[in-house]
C-alpha cells in the first residue's frame, strides 16, 4: 500500500518560513516526480510546485516563485517544500502528490494545513 504524510504545518506570521515534510512509501520514489498543491478556501486548487524524478528540474507557480524552494531526498523517500517570506494569501490545505515518469500513476497525500496571520 501507498502512504503520503505531510508534516510541518502550522501558523506562523507574515513573513516568516515553513518547510513542509512529505514522507512516502509503497512505491519506487526516485522513479516519480513530485508536486505541491495547495488549496484555500472557497478558491481552486493550485499546483505550488513540481520537482521531475531526477531531482534536475523544477517549476513554481507564479504566485510563489522566488519565494518557496522544492527538494526531494531519495534516500529519505521524501519530498519537502521550503516556505519563505510567507504571506497570508499562502493559508491553505498543502498536499502533496506523486506522479510517475509516464503520467499513469498517481499518488496523493492527506493535506496539511498552513496558516499564515497578517
Amino acid at each position: 500500500q501507498v502512504q503520503l504524510v505531510e508534516s510541518g504545518g502550522g501558523l506562523v506570521q507574515a513573513g516568516g518560513s515553513l518547510t513542509l515534510s512529505c514522507a512516502s512509501s509503497g512505491f519506487t520514489f526516485s522513479t516519480y516526480h513530485l508536486r505541491w498543491f495547495r488549496q484555500a478556501p472557497g478558491r481552486e486548487r493550485e499546483r505550488v510546485s513540481h520537482i521531475s524524478s531526477s531531482g534536475g528540474m523544477t517549476n513554481y507557480a507564479d504566485s510563489v516563485k522566488g519565494r518557496f524552494t522544492i527538494a526531494r531526498d531519495n534516500a529519505k523517500n521524501t519530498v519537502y517544500l521550503q516556505m519563505d517570506r510567507l504571506k497570508p494569501e499562502d493559508t491553505a490545505v498543502y498536499f502533496c502528490n506523486a506522479l510517475a515518469s509516464r503520467g499513469i500513476q498517481q499518488y496523493w497525500g492527506q493535506g496539511i494545513q498552513v496558516a499564515v496571520a497578517s
